[in-house]
């Protein structure tokens, strides 16, 4: 009897007889002509042939198992969820919900010729009889997408597996996408080999244990600059990424969810008050984009996901309630502030942020503590040289210092300074208590007041993310302020983004956008930042990169003596 897997049942029979005759040095330079010499030495030594792989299309677990049988293959472990393929097929096939697809991964062995043991690893899409995804099987079939060859990284050292990559491209291969499998914590990268390729596969992975995603991101990179369309639609889909989060946040999943095991989704929905079928599908969407992982027991929070909990160190819970609440209705404005200049927030809201913000007080809350969920761009400013050099008693003023992230951090850093935040009267509060928590507050003095106000007598005074808030004229005034409160001897540390000079890609740049939109502020270069010192009287004298793209600005008064040049 000829069934629907029978065509299955041969390409498995034709992959394990490949398996059993190749080895590594004969396969690579099949796979890419031309490479032989120290290079494919280099990569003998580097990587191994380790198992060839196609997708099959069962019916169900037990016609699996049997054509797995005819073949004189035994799975040792098994079936594990595959997370990439799984990712690629909705993408080619109408981009459908990638929770649709039950694709699992077996991986049974085979004796080789040369004596060593190598696997065939089977994709398994189940495609029941009278299923939707009879089209999808037998478009895979006939094109044979996932079928490939892989080689395994012996050492997955990041300098390593850059090497590779690079000599893969130097012989005609090129990226064809990839991914994390948080199941197994391996990655993948996948390459087309060159049309001369003699081997019968042109795909080829690279698999390489532990989770490698930051030189993945590269590699996917390119890929998708070869796939328009795919860029574009993953493009025109991250609001929906967005939104995605923010419900995860506004409905406390994460602080539902344990720190490290796994919660069944039944019982988390029951916990949270949400269906626990839609909880799912949420669930599954966040895995793909690696805030959960997703086991036999249900999910658990990575962690990135656990910046997501109200409590957790460096939470970002709110950003993403900011980002995903006020900010996103706003962007909904962008086209018209593009044509006519009217900042967005105010045309949605009636007034501008600040004031709308003031206006609520639980959203003046949620936005001063998202402003501090970005502190890790401060964990190197202690150290400035500004700080550390500064004398005993020495006052930081902080110009707009929020609920006092900074200024606190500035003053455990150093035991031996004060403090003085000046703010709006009701962030002002906020700010006591914090501060007069962390063991601050007789070091600390508060002032309520706008920008007119800020007070002479300072050693150090700091303006962080404030004037990319304002217009140049806006920041004009606020920098005059400070020069006229600064003595001769006083610095100024100004903590912004500041866009690259070369349009080199940078969070700079998208905050730049997110300003125009929501404040009527933006970003700047340095060379722009260097022109509003010098009329308002004052000198950029140094600049030092910080986390996330952000920079600090040393600044001081016009004539003043370089802080190298000091008696």
């Amino acid at each position: 009897m000829i069934t629907a897997l029978s065509g299955d049942t041969s390409r498995l029979r034709a992959t394990v007889d490949f398996v059993k005759e190749q080895d590594t040095a004969t396969l690579l330079p099949l796979l890419l002509p031309g490479l032989d010499g120290p290079e494919l030495r280099a990569l003998v030594e580097r990587c191994d042939f380790s198992h060839a792989a196609l997708l099959v299309f069962p019916p169900d677990k037990e016609a699996l198992a049997t054509a797995l049988a005819e073949c004189g293959l035994v799975p040792d472990t098994p079936p594990r969820p595959s997370v990439v393929v799984r990712e690629r097929l909705a993408v080619r096939h109408g981009h459908r919900a990638a929770a649709e697809l039950d694709v699992s991964i077996l991986r049974p062995t085979v004796e080789c010729l040369d004596g060593t043991r190598r696997t065939v690893e089977v994709f398994a899409l189940t495609v029941p009889p009278g299923s939707d995804l009879a089209p999808v099987a037998e478009h895979e079939r006939e094109r044979q997408h996932e079928a490939h060859v892989a080689f395994e990284v012996e050492a997955p050292d990041p300098l390593v597996l850059r090497g590779l990559c690079a000599v893969f491209g130097r012989y005609g291969a090129t990226p064809d996408g990839g991914g994390y499998n948080p199941h197994e914590n391996g990655t993948v990268f996948y390459f087309t080999a060159p049309a001369e390729a003699k081997a019968g596969y042109r795909r080829v992975e690279l698999y390489v244990p532990g989770d490698h995603r930051d030189i993945l991101d590269a590699h996917l990179d390119e890929h998708r600059r070869r796939q328009p369309a795919e860029t574009l639609l993953r493009l025109l889909t991250g609001a929906w990424t967005t939104q995605a989060l923010t419900a995860f946040t506004r409905l406390a999943v994460a602080d539902a969810m344990h720190g490290e095991r796994s919660v069944d989704v039944t019982r988390l929905a029951r916990d949270t008050g949400v269906l626990a079928p839609n909880l799912t599908t949420l669930l599954r969407y966040l895995a793909m984009l690696g805030v959960v992982d997703e086991d036999r027991d249900g999910f658990r929070l990575t962690d990135t996901g656990r910046l997501l909990r109200s409590g957790a160190t460096g939470s970002m819970r709110s950003l993403a309630l900011m980002y995903g609440g006020p900010f996103y209705e706003s962007f909904a404005g962008l086209a018209d502030t593009v044509r006519t200049g009217r900042v967005a927030f105010e045309e949605r809201f009636g007034e501008n942020h600040f004031d709308h913000f003031a206006r609520y007080p639980e959203l003046a809350v949620l936005f001063d503590q998202s402003m501090a969920a970005g502190s890790r761009m401060f964990d190197p400013l202690p150290a400035h040289p500004v700080l550390t050099e500064a004398g005993d008693g020495a006052t930081v003023v902080d110009i707009a210092g929020g609920n006092g992230e900074l200024l606190g951090r500035i003053l455990s850093a150093h035991p031996r300074l004060h403090g003085l935040l000046l703010e709006r009267p009701h962030t002002v509060e906020t700010a006591r208590r914090l501060l007069g928590t962390a063991g601050h507050g007789e070091r600390c003095a508060f002032v309520a007041g706008d920008f007119a106000d800020v007070p002479a007598g300072g050693d150090v005074y700091v303006l962080s993310r404030v004037l990319h808030d304002w217009d140049d004229e806006r920041c004009r005034e606020i920098l005059r302020h400070c020069a006229r409160a600064m003595s001769d001897d006083a610095d100024l540390l100004v903590v912004e983004r500041v866009l690259p000079a070369d349009g080199s890609a940078s969070l700079a740049t998208a905050w730049d956008l997110h300003m125009m939109c929501n404040v009527g502020g933006r970003e700047r270069r340095a060379d722009h930042y260097a022109r509003l010192f010098a009329d308002a009287g004052l000198t950029l004298v140094g600049r030092t990169p910080l986390p996330l793209d952000g920079s600090v600005l040393h600044v001081r008064r016009s004539g003043s003596p370089h802080p190298a040049n000091r008696a």
